[in-house]
């Protein structure tokens, strides 16, 4: 997905950098711009504030406002570029503390684009089922986790202070296009960045730091080498590589149902660390809830898990 752009000639460097760029964008495009619509026809016809309330029972356990319930819901359905959309959209109106969005980001980094992920899980031999329990069952846990360690120590209760919004939402449905127009030419810049700053750590060999570190902690969880270097490709690169990866060797007899259950789950609650988490942290969460909390509850998670008997099976899924 990312060019080697310091192992070829600047000018051919530069524009293959721009054809990913905007080949990454226009797949995005082609998401967002419906789903914005969407949202938009959602809320002139007042669904959007019967979402909130729908979601809200689940939104009060974490802490967040109601209409926080709908940034939620755009990332589960669609990815998180769109959550980020609608997020600064409705931030306009909703005024957060920066221990609210990290709760937000951490929901929206565990549990998102779920009808994609989630067929390309159950290809590598994961349930659906199992997806969405592990997904959606553990953003909530660990935001309720989140939620009550700051109400209890007092942490992160500054109002938020984000260095870009747009502006309050327009009157007319002109003036809504414009703004969206806007506001996609700043994911396309977001994109651009944080594709150039993803291609610089794969230069500098950051995978390697991974493997040091991650290596032997994913083998004390119960995820075996052959798996654990698939999973260290997963967190750096994504959920959709490290499942293709998976199959290959599932095929090829290296791996178990047991090695593929428990690599997907982990990747499920931490995959692509560094570009979701810099994604998100645009939004204003701090890092010791959209990065660290989330790699220690993965970890957890999977170490029990891993510890129930025959659980991999039950909640396999037919390879495809």
């Amino acid at each position: 997905m990312f060019p080697p752009v310091l192992s070829t000639p600047p000018i051919l460097a530069v524009q293959r950098f721009v054809r990913e760029v905007w080949g990454v964008y226009w797949r995005l495009l082609k998401l967002m711009v419906p789903a914005l619509i969407v949202v938009k026809g959602l809320e002139t016809l007042g669904a959007t504030a019967a979402l909130a309330r729908l979601l809200s029972p689940l939104m009060q356990l974490v802490g967040l406002p109601d209409a926080m319930g709908i940034v939620w819901a755009a990332s589960l359905l669609v990815n998180l570029y769109t959550g980020l959309v609608v997020f600064f959209d409705v931030l306009a109106s909703t005024p957060l503390t920066v221990a609210q969005v990290t709760v937000l980001g951490t929901l929206m980094l565990v549990a998102h684009a779920l009808p994609m992920e989630a067929a390309v899980a159950r290809a590598a031999g994961v349930s659906v089922r199992a997806t969405v329990l592990i997904r959606v069952g553990g953003a909530l846990l660990l935001g309720m986790l989140l939620h009550a360690s700051h109400q209890a120590f007092g942490l992160l209760e500054q109002p938020l202070a984000v260095a870009w919004q747009p502006a309050p939402g327009a009157s007319t449905l002109a003036g809504w296009a414009i703004e969206q127009v806007r506001t996609l030419g700043w994911v396309l810049l977001i994109i651009a960045a944080l594709m150039a700053v993803m291609a610089l750590l794969r230069w500098l060999h950051v995978e390697r730091l991974l493997h040091w570190a991650l290596g032997p902690v994913l083998r004390l969880i119960g995820i075996r080498h052959e798996a654990a270097n698939i999973t260290i490709v997963g967190v750096m690169l994504g959920i959709t590589l490290g499942a293709g990866l998976l199959l290959k060797d599932v095929r090829a007899g290296r791996l178990t149902r047991r090695d593929v259950f428990l690599t997907m789950g982990f990747l499920g609650l931490f995959h692509s660390a560094i570009e979701d988490t810099l994604l998100i942290a645009l939004m204003g969460a701090d890092l010791s809830g959209i990065l660290w909390a989330r790699l220690v509850f993965a970890l957890v998670v999977i170490a029990l898990l891993a510890r129930v008997p025959a659980l991999d099976r039950r909640l396999a899924a037919p390879l495809t």
